[in-house]
């Protein structure tokens, strides 16, 4: 779904803000915000990760950094934008027996919140796999599900890019508001 939207943000700093000017967006799934996770993780008696793959990040892994992510840049259409996010970072150790409860990420989070008076943005999530990987986050079943991110060309009709089409499916069975059945 593409959507323009034109933002102002403050970062906690009153000498900077940042202005997200007409970014426009492919949004594959809806992004959680860090008040969504907060409550999510008020309501958790234990945390669990699943990896898009469904593999599970191991129990003991640590929350060592959760900041503001903020990205400038130009597309290949000409068009300037920024977009801003939290980013929280997951590692993992050989410290097996480690458990971070809900309660003590809640703490990290309110405490990066105080100092840097960040707004309620969307999330990322850092994770290592085979490198850095980055990740949306989505919650159901009492689990934290990492999604996958996609990259896109977002300035399509600059370059010559036609939309894709909607495909109609055929389905092999009756369909009941045909009347045959």
């Amino acid at each position: 779904m593409l959507k323009d939207q034109s933002v102002r943000q403050s970062l906690g700093n009153p000498e900077k803000e940042l202005t997200l000017q007409s970014l426009k967006l492919i949004i594959p799934f809806r992004f959680m915000k860090i008040s969504e996770f907060k409550n999510y993780l008020s309501q958790s008696k234990e945390l669990l990760f699943v990896m898009p793959n469904g593999a599970y990040v191991p129990p003991h892994f640590h929350l060592t950094e959760v900041g503001t992510m903020v990205k400038k840049f130009i597309d290949c259409g000409g068009t300037v934008r920024e977009e801003a996010k939290i980013s929280c970072q997951l590692w993992t150790a050989n410290d097996f027996e480690h458990r971070l409860s809900a309660e003590k990420a809640l703490d990290i989070i309110s405490s990066a919140e105080n100092e840097l008076a960040f707004p309620d943005l969307e999330i990322e999530v850092e994770y290592q796999s085979e490198t850095i990987g980055r990740y949306g986050l989505s919650h159901h079943d009492n689990r934290f599900h990492l999604t996958s991110l996609e990259t896109d060309c977002l300035a399509k009709e600059k370059c010559g890019i036609p939309e894709a089409e909607e495909v109609e499916t055929v389905s092999s069975g009756c369909n009941p508001e045909s009347g045959c059945c």
